[in-house]
């Protein structure tokens, strides 16, 4: 009897530390900013770093987003940016915030509008980090799976990116994923 038992206390020790483990490898739910004034945060916005993905996978430079405000509370999101060949593509998608009119989820829909109502055409946008001056953002989604960093200049100080990077961790974000876009276009 007294193997079986320390057999079984092995054997639970084991399980108690595996679940421990994952417990500390999940990452909390990840959070956002508290309020979005989406009137300050239209506008211009360059591309400064991303985790790579699919539908951007043709943008090689240049990646700028244009907010604007549309009927009944909508935003107009028009992406650019420069292919290998040196031409410019462009997608217009349409936002809208989920929850009241200073919050910091969205949904953006690129499919044609005839195929709103259905949900998975809809990507999360979150805001997870900006500040005050609404010059640096972060916008990722609830399963950590993208993140963009942008800002409302081509290249950032490089101590404002460092501590942006930082708070991004903390968010359980990983940042060695982030591929920095290149901005060769002179400021307009």
């Amino acid at each position: 009897m007294p193997v079986y038992r320390a057999l079984r206390f092995v054997l639970m020790s084991s399980l108690l530390m595996a679940a421990a483990g994952r417990a500390v490898a999940t990452p909390d739910a990840l959070q956002t900013i508290p309020a979005l004034d989406v009137p300050r945060y239209l506008g211009t916005w360059y591309e400064i770093a991303r985790y790579p993905n699919r539908f951007q996978k043709q943008c090689v430079a240049d990646v700028q987003a244009q907010y604007s405000a549309l009927p009944e509370g909508r935003i107009e999101v028009r992406n650019r940016c420069r292919k290998a060949d040196g031409e410019m593509d462009e997608a217009v998608a349409v936002a809208r915030q989920v929850g009241d009119a200073r919050s910091p989820k969205l949904k953006v829909r690129f499919a044609p509008a005839w195929l709103s109502f259905i949900p998975a055409v809809w990507g999360d946008y979150w805001v997870v980090d900006l500040d005050e001056g609404y010059q640096l953002v972060a916008v990722s989604e609830p399963e950590r799976e993208y993140l963009w960093i942008l800002s409302r200049t081509p290249q950032v100080e490089a101590q404002a990116y460092h501590a942006l990077l930082h708070r991004l961790t903390r968010q359980g974000l990983d940042i060695k994923r982030l591929v920095p876009t290149s901005q060769t276009a002179p400021r307009r």
